[in-house]
Order: C-alpha cells, then structure tokens, then sequence
C-alpha cells in the first residue's frame, strides 16, 4: 500500500470514529428524561412521604374526622390518621402539658389562638369550618318544651358542658341573646341558670344525656342534633343564634410539621368542605 492510500485510509478511520462519538452525546436540546414521582411532593400541598399522625379534635368533629380519615389514608396510601375528640379547652390543656398531637382542630378560635400565643403552634391558626346552635330535647319531649323561653319555667332539667368547653360560651352568648327577645322573661339568664342539672365534659357527653332522658334539654351544635336519631329540636330565633367558628393548628412539637401542615390546609380546601358540609357544617366565615 502506498503512503498516499494509508493517509487517506487513516483518515476515513477517524471520520468514522468522530461521528460514533457524536452520535453517543445526547444533545442540549433533547435532554435524557428524569423519573417520574408518584408520589405529591409536600411543597404541592401534599404530605410527602407517608406519615403517621396524631388529630386532637373538638369532639364536634369526630363524624367528620372519621370520615376524612379514611379518606386521607386512601390518597396516600401508607399515611396513618390517630384521631382524638374531647373538648377543645381539655385539649388545648394537654396539649400545652405536652401531649404528643400534630394537628388541633378546635370548635372556636380562642383555643388555638392560645397555643400561637404561647409559642406552641407552628404559623397561624386556619379557620376551617362553621356552625350554628339549636335546643334538643328527647324525642318524647317529657318536659313539654316548645321554645327556648321553656328553658326557664320551673323544674326543667337543662344539660351543659362544663364553662370552659367552647358550646358552653358559645350557649352562654345564645341564652343572653334570646333575653332580649320579645316575649321572654326579665330573670331569662337567671331561671336558666338555675335550671342547669349537670355540666358534662363535652358536647357528645351533653346530647348523649337527653338522649338517655337523663335531661329535659340541651344547646348544642346544629351538626350533634343532626347527628343523632334519639332528639327532637326545638327552633331557636335566627336573631338570637350565634354563629361558631372552628380552626386549626400545626402543632410545633410536631415530630412530621410538613405532613401535619398538608393534612391540615386537605382539611380546610376543597376536599375537608365538602366533607364537613355533608355532615352539617358551614363554610368558615
């Protein structure tokens, strides 16, 4: 072979070689693809990797909670909903005793704006939901009550919660409103304070009384009366009731804050709504 074929042998060889290499680069504008999560991101509003967690709940709520458990642990499958109800003030309590909860969720505003207060509450409180009042009795009605200007005669035996649990303040307000009313007597406050047979720890405790016929009547939340098969109600006058407001917190011992965030902006959005108005509820003022 003469040296003029193997110059130009060498280079085809290297021409050869210089297009496999190119041909093996991916190009700048069509970039390798990346994998693709499954899994929501916690920044999207989503809890991120599954996460078990503790819910301290008004005792209103348990129906709702229930139901939003079963469906949070379905859009993220391996998360886990441990729910608590009691009375938001006991819970409150405990919380600041150091009970080990992620989310509060309170029938008022003034139990978790404490918890923000005290430097226990991971941001601010999240108003997620609404109620209003109204009076049951047992469905044989035994007392004969037919207003709430009833709650003042003589012998009835009305059922509370105890002062510091949220429908007790909120009822408190409702009894002075509807003394100003027409038609009902000066001593209203008074003969219904009287009247006050027992103050239990929380409003299913104050409903499961008349249900029992252990009590002639009770002010609870619209949302308990629904609930229950064993009470009759008795209207109260739309100037007189009083509007509830629930929120929620983070709690910042959280040991999982982002999960407990997620769960709790889930249950003030579309999703929690829906679930809570189908138990009653109104939308947060």
């Amino acid at each position: 072979m003469s040296r003029v074929q193997s110059g130009a042998l060498l280079a085809t060889l290297l021409t050869i070689i210089a297009a496999c290499s190119s041909s093996a680069t991916p190009s700048p504008s069509a970039p390798a693809s990346a994998p693709v999560s499954t899994i929501p991101s916690a920044a999207a509003g989503s809890p991120g990797a599954p996460a078990s967690l503790t819910i301290y709940a008004a005792a209103s709520l348990k129906g709702a909670l229930d139901k939003a458990k079963a469906a949070w642990e379905t859009a993220y499958p391996g998360s886990q909903l441990t729910i608590s109800t009691d009375s938001s003030a006991a819970l409150e309590t405990q919380i600041e005793q150091g009970a080990s909860a992620d989310v509060f969720l309170s029938a008022d505003t003034t139990n978790p704006r404490k918890l923000v207060d005290k430097g226990l509450a991971a941001g601010a409180a999240v108003n997620f939901a609404g109620n209003k009042l109204t009076l049951i009795v047992p469905t044989a009605n035994p007392a004969g009550i037919k207003t709430p200007a009833d709650l003042a005669k003589p012998g009835i035996k009305v059922i509370t919660a105890g002062d510091a649990v949220p429908i007790t303040k909120y009822a408190t307000q409702l009894v002075a409103n509807l003394a100003k009313e027409s038609g009902y007597p000066s001593d209203f406050v008074a003969a219904c304070t009287a009247n006050i047979a027992s103050k239990e720890d929380n409003v299913k405790a104050v409903v499961a009384k008349i249900e029992l016929d252990e009590g002639d009547a009770a002010i609870v939340y619209v949302t308990d009366a629904k609930a229950s098969t064993k009470v009759a109600t008795v209207d109260v006058p739309p100037t007189a009731n009083v509007p509830a407001t629930y929120a929620g917190v983070v709690v910042k011992a959280s040991a999982n804050a982002a999960s407990a965030q997620a769960f709790l902006d889930w249950f003030a959005g579309p999703d929690g709504q829906a679930i809570l108005a189908g138990f009653g509820f109104l939308a947060p003022p």
